[in-house]
């Protein structure tokens, strides 16, 4: 009788061992936890870069990367940036964290302590985690700093707006390793990409990487050393300024990528990069509505991509609605891990609609102002609406402003992405439709942190 495979395996064992690891190779290979590098940009214009329609401000290697991977189209983020980092943490909306605005200098509160962060759940599957950039989520106490929140090496800063040299905020130093404060000289977007690659240097290659970078370029003070405004004679001010401090940025990112290429990682590495919210002036965020602090499209769509060689389509754009929410479960997926938790999570696993050109698994995007549930916006499918009380004024300061809101207003965003035509009147119906489902998603919001 003639002997099956198996039974041919079984009575060679070297020919067996060496099928069996032949196989188990195969296995690894395929279930390899990618790296990630989640590239985060402060007060970046959705039209700053020039993947994203920038003309002024020459962006190569923020480009290059953009152009091997996809363009995120629709990828939103809060209005400002406390609450952008801590829906990315969490995977959860302002409404469920109380994280509605800035987390100031010394206040007494933090992204809840009850939350899993992002660099937790990675940690739980085996990844190396770390934070070289601007935190933002709490420093009053150590259990709300970085090294408390899952991250095995935090270096940088803990709130925004500092000075970029003297690394200054409010008369102290806001700059840290590891908890502990440093005094150390160099502008704060070198001393970011240097720290950045040489976590990724140090590396050890058993363990799967979580790299979070957060940039404070190209936040406010404008400033940045000489050489990088030199190439733009042409622009004045402010938005000379900025063109140096992103042309910064943008060397820091090539710094990164030729980390990633020089260790061999950039192969099984997944760069996000995405701005933390729509850019304030001089920043352009054409041909959205608004800037920073708006939930207008201006103040809470951002420019983004994703990038992985083999697994992220190269040189395609993504039309589908995202979150910055999203990148929670769908990181936490990629890497194997449990979205079984006690509080519950608003993101959605994108990776389908990113690689296969599937929809937005969203029915409903929200957008929360500073000001919290009474001023809100709601995107299902193409249109907007959005809902502010009466009373209105952005919140940035005491004085009297005009009047940002209507009351209730209505886009359609694929025929009007600058929200010039208010549609409600037209579309009563739609505009209920979409009222009740704003309700529901803001039934129960959380306090503002810090009351």
């Amino acid at each position: 009788m003639k002997k099956s495979f198996r039974q041919q395996l079984l009575q060679k064992p070297i020919i067996f061992f060496l099928f069996t690891l032949v196989i188990c190779v195969g296995m690894q290979a395929q279930t390899k936890k990618p790296n990630i590098v989640f590239l985060l940009i402060d007060d970046l214009g959705y039209a700053d870069c020039g993947f994203n329609g920038g003309k002024d401000i020459l962006t190569p290697n923020i480009d290059k990367l953009a152009k091997e991977g996809s363009i995120l189209k629709n990828h939103y983020v809060q209005s400002v940036c406390s609450p952008t980092r801590s829906a990315l943490m969490t995977g959860r909306y302002p409404t469920r964290t109380g994280v509605y605005n800035v987390i100031t200098p010394g206040a007494p509160w933090g992204l809840p302590l009850n939350e899993r962060t992002l660099a937790n759940a990675l940690k739980e599957e085996g990844y190396s985690t770390a934070i070289t950039g601007k935190w933002h989520l709490g420093e009053f106490e150590k259990s709300y700093q970085p090294n408390a929140r899952g991250f095995d090496h935090q270096y940088g800063h803990f709130l925004g707006a500092l000075d970029y040299f003297t690394h200054v905020r409010n008369n102290q130093i806001d700059w840290y390793r590891n908890g502990t404060q440093l005094k150390e000289e160099g502008y704060s977007t070198h001393l970011i990409a240097k720290e950045a690659c040489s976590v990724i240097e140090k590396h050890a290659p058993s363990k799967p990487l979580f790299l979070y970078v957060p940039f404070n370029g190209v936040h406010s003070p404008f400033q940045v050393p000489e050489q990088y405004t030199e190439p733009y004679p042409n622009l004045e001010g402010n938005r000379q300024k900025l063109a140096g401090m992103l042309a910064a940025v943008d060397e820091a990112v090539a710094q990164i990528v030729a980390s990633l290429q020089k260790t061999g990682m950039l192969e099984n590495t997944l760069i996000i990069f995405s701005s933390d919210n729509g850019g304030p002036p001089p920043g352009k965020n054409t041909p959205l509505r608004d800037f920073k602090a708006s939930i207008y499209e201006g103040g809470t769509r951002a420019a983004a991509f994703a990038h992985w060689p083999g697994h992220v389509p190269a040189g395609k754009t993504i039309d589908g609605a995202m979150h910055i929410i999203d990148w929670y479960p769908t990181l936490i997926g990629l890497a194997g891990g449990s979205l079984k938790q006690a509080l519950p999570i608003d993101g959605k696993d994108v990776w389908p609609m990113i690689t296969k050109s599937g929809k937005s698994p969203h029915k409903a995007i929200l957008s929360v102002s500073t000001r919290g549930p009474s001023q809100a916006a709601i995107r299902m499918g193409d249109w907007k609406l959005i809902v502010a009380d009466a009373d209105e004024s952005d919140g940035a300061t005491l004085k009297k402003q005009p009047k940002k809101y209507e009351p209730v207003s209505l886009f359609n965003l694929a025929d009007d992405p600058g929200e010039s035509k208010d549609l409600s009147s037209a579309h009563p119906e739609r505009v209920a439709k979409m009222r009740k489902e704003l309700s529901t998603m803001l039934k129960g919001a959380a306090a503002p942190g810090g009351k």
